[in-house]
């Protein structure tokens, strides 16, 4: 149930509701935060933001983060990724996006139109989803890539997440 009333097409922060809601049920004996994972996703004039709500109440604001089930693959490849995004094109983001999707499919499976949808948020662009034959221009990005690659061998060389040391690479100081 939703305590404050919010004006349909309002401008809000895109912390404050989920942030507050979600952390005063911890507060309160007998009350539980909502029990779901969200990735809540927005552009404001500090820019853009991705912020992932635990189903624990706790909120973390990431350059980019993948949840759910079989999520840990696409963490491997956003943090292995996750320094060119601030400087890469739209399409070369997407692209980003669903090779770390790709990497989270079973090893029978592949992306399709019927099975992806792709959300774009950014400056002077409003939430828009591209589903369908839409979708498939930026499937084409992938050429013949669209089912899970066999497993790569990382070479001794390359740096480890876990090897880094503090905290996670996808971080932001902000929250």
């Amino acid at each position: 149930m939703q305590n404050n009333a919010m004006p349909f097409n309002s401008r809000m922060s895109i912390f404050s509701f989920p942030v507050t809601e979600a952390q005063v049920n911890t507060q309160n004996y007998g009350r539980r935060p909502y029990g779901v994972g969200l990735l809540v996703v927005g552009y404001d004039e500090t820019g853009p933001h991705l912020y992932e709500c635990a189903p624990s109440g706790n909120f973390f604001e990431y350059y980019a983060m993948s949840i759910g089930a079989r999520a840990q693959s696409a963490k491997t490849y956003l943090e292995r990724y996750h320094e060119e995004f601030p400087e890469a094109s739209l399409d070369q983001l997407v692209k980003h996006g669903l090779y770390a999707l790709r990497d989270t499919l079973q090893q029978d499976k592949e992306l399709n139109i019927h099975n992806t949808s792709i959300g774009i948020v950014g400056k002077d662009q409003q939430f828009t989803i591209i589903e369908g034959e839409e979708l498939q221009r930026y499937l084409g990005l992938l050429g013949d890539e669209t089912g899970r690659p066999s497993r790569a061998v990382v070479t001794a060389t390359e740096p480890q997440p876990e090897e880094a040391g503090g905290e996670a690479p996808m971080e932001t100081d902000s929250v």
